[in-house]
């Protein structure tokens, strides 16, 4: 099984390479150095403090989008092509299938994290750049699995696709919401305002908090690695039932 897995995270590295990902990659990346050095000509103080909250702002939403919409997009190719159903005829059992994918995916991330954080060094101390990166990686680690799961329940790219980034802004913006829900305007609540806050508890609830992953402030103001913990703790739980459920998925699946 672990053989397997890796044979065929090889090949979807490959297949990453072969459809010039990182040639979109790297664009996007010089893009968006050209845009901070602009950025950077147009501030008055702190610039580099500018710089830095700009392009790790524009580096994680780049890198949430690209990996989000190959993963989906890959998937898609190779079961309209026929090549999961091919690969099944060789032996290789579905939970290698997905693993093996996991991983190519997972190892992609990290080239892609790796080349935005030798940007990021450029505008700040390169401890708080490698605690940043070590939490957008986690973060692109539940989006992969996300991807996978919406993937295999929609079996369309822009239904998956659409579902994975209302996942994330949803998750990303959630304590603000909740926030804006527990300061009405009025001073007395309704049955309608307590019924709302309650369903927004309740989603909260549900949704990993993505606001404490990959913040900007970090890179800022400095950062320790205690607040990298609650961001290690969150990925393992929802990597885990985000990967049993596209697993689960998987096997019940027919093609």
């Amino acid at each position: 099984m672990l053989q397997s897995a890796i044979i065929i995270a090889r090949f979807t590295f490959l297949e990453a390479v072969r459809n010039r990902l990182f040639s979109l990659v790297l664009v996007g990346l010089v893009c968006m150095l050209g845009l901070t050095e602009f950025i950077g000509e147009l501030a008055i103080t702190e610039t580099r403090q500018v710089q830095a909250a700009v392009t790790a702002y524009g580096l994680r939403l780049f890198s949430i989008c690209v990996i989000g919409l190959f993963v989906v997009t890959s998937m898609v190719r190779e079961f309209n092509d026929k090549g999961f159903e091919m690969l099944l005829s060789l032996a290789i059992t579905r939970g290698s299938y997905y693993f093996g994918k996991f991983a190519g995916f997972t190892l992609l991330s990290l080239i892609l994290v790796l080349a935005a954080s030798l940007i990021l060094s450029l505008y700040s101390p390169a401890s708080d750049v490698l605690i940043w990166s070590v939490s957008l990686i986690c973060e692109i680690q539940i989006i992969i699995a996300l991807s996978l799961l919406c993937l295999f329940t929609f079996s369309s790219i822009t239904t998956a696709f659409a579902a994975v980034i209302a996942f994330y802004l949803l998750s990303r913006s959630m304590s603000v919401i909740q926030l804006i829900s527990g300061s009405p305007i009025l001073e007395t609540k309704t049955f309608s305002q307590e019924f709302i806050s309650f369903i927004l508890d309740a989603i909260a609830y549900l949704l990993p908090d993505l606001s404490i992953f990959t913040r900007s402030e970090w890179l800022l103001y400095g950062v320790d690695f205690h607040n990298i913990l609650p961001v290690l703790g969150q990925t393992v739980i929802y990597l885990v039932l985000l990967m049993a459920a596209g697993a689960f998925d998987l096997y019940r699946k027919e093609f």
